[in-house]
């Protein structure tokens, strides 16, 4: 029987005062030992949401004990083992995620990913009298058929939907059918706290191109490496640096197969997964993002606020991250040639990178703050917690 326990205590979740709180829970398919950036700004959310006057707790359907979620959790962490949706455990869940939202009174469920928003989403709204926001953050890269056909028969479920980008929210409007007055764009934000102000001249030595995303095909790891094997007859003494978790081991060995054949077992490293991607970008020169598809790259932003340059594909919501020519330069998806020739033009041109390096700082300052991303949340919660 599936039974819903404690995870990992974490936090206090102390009432400040004699009014109860607003009680907010942040549902998330899976912690796994590296974590996406999804699962990264649900703890942001989960360690902000406090200061503005809620109680917060995560549950999970399935936890890596390696994870560092559970390491020093910003709240209490449930988990609720779910292995499908449909069999005689998922109804005992049901019913244990019922008496969960009572006795804890639960005001909101805020969901990530497809079995949070289809099947806890739907048991809330069913069992419960508890508000319900959808976070979607991708382009549906992850769905199935099922998926797909879920999301638009329960498009009226949400009592809200944030989208991480505005072309998820097009793709939100248009492909799964929501109302569009539902729908909020909310960048992801980063904690400059983290991130001093840092110039390109830093780097120095032997010119490094630095990438992160764990290793999945739809991360386009391939053309990234095409492409640089362009820059290394040009720069022999180029390095690339790429960071994340293998979550695709057959893609790692195709990989490593395409740089042995191209001559770049010297040049190509992998650092694992990263947990300090400030330490990580401290030495490079520039950033590159070859992705497929993206919502909002959190990686993006995390490079920007490290004043570098950027370069990435025209997926998702990259271009609204990137200010084409300003900030880096948007290059089409697939198209290695174009990557190579954009890497060149910024290794060529030191000056020029360094400028938008600089204005990629100014840019992160202005808009994608983890308060300017709090301050949206907190707007969206109180409208739905208001509304009738």
């Amino acid at each position: 029987m599936s039974r819903l326990r404690l995870l990992r205590h974490g936090g206090t979740n102390e009432e400040a005062d004699a009014g109860r709180r607003r009680h907010v829970l942040l549902v998330v398919d899976q912690l796994q030992s590296a974590l996406g950036g999804g699962e990264r700004i649900v703890l942001t959310m989960a360690a902000r949401l406090p200061a503005y006057g809620y109680k917060v707790s995560i549950l999970t359907f399935a936890a890596d004990e390696r994870s560092a979620a559970l390491i020093d959790p910003p709240c209490p962490v449930y988990l609720l083992p779910l292995q499908r949706t449909y069999d005689v455990h998922a109804l005992a869940g049901a019913l244990a995620l019922r008496q969960f939202l009572k006795e804890q009174q639960v005001d909101l469920v805020h969901t990530c990913f497809e079995s949070s928003d289809l099947w806890a989403g739907g048991m809330t709204k069913l069992l419960s009298r508890a508000k319900l926001v959808w976070n979607r953050r991708d382009m549906g890269i992850l769905r199935g058929r099922k998926h797909a056909i879920a999301y638009k028969r329960m498009a009226g479920l949400p009592d809200a939907v944030f989208a991480v980008s505005e072309e998820v929210r097009r793709y939100t409007i248009e492909v799964d059918g929501i109302d569009p007055a539902r729908v909020t764009t909310i960048h992801n934000g980063l904690d400059l706290a983290r991130w001093p102000e840092r110039s390109v001249s830093q780097a120095s030595g032997a010119p490094i191109l630095a990438s992160l995303g764990n290793i999945r095909r739809v991360k386009g790891h391939d053309v990234l490496v095409r492409a640089f094997a362009v820059v290394h007859r040009e720069m022999p003494e180029a390095k690339l640096r790429v960071g994340g978790a293998v979550l695709e081991p057959d893609f790692m060995d195709e990989l490593t197969a395409l740089i042995a054949e191209l001559g770049l077992a010297q040049s190509v490293s992998f650092a694992g997964g990263v947990q300090d991607q400030q330490a990580f970008l401290q030495s490079a020169s520039m950033f590159v993002l070859p992705s497929r598809s993206e919502g909002f790259s959190n990686a993006i932003v995390e490079a920007m606020a490290a004043s570098l340059p950027v370069v990435a594909t025209n997926v998702g919501g990259n271009a609204e991250a990137v200010v084409d020519g300003v900030t880096g330069l948007i290059v089409a998806s697939e198209e290695s040639a174009a990557m190579a020739a954009a890497m060149l033009r910024m290794l060529r041109n030191p000056a020029e990178a360094a400028a938008m390096g600089l204005a990629g700082r100014e840019r992160v300052v202005a808009q994608f703050t983890t308060e300017a991303m709090m301050r949206r949340v907190i707007d969206a919660f109180d409208r739905v917690l208001t509304s009738v």
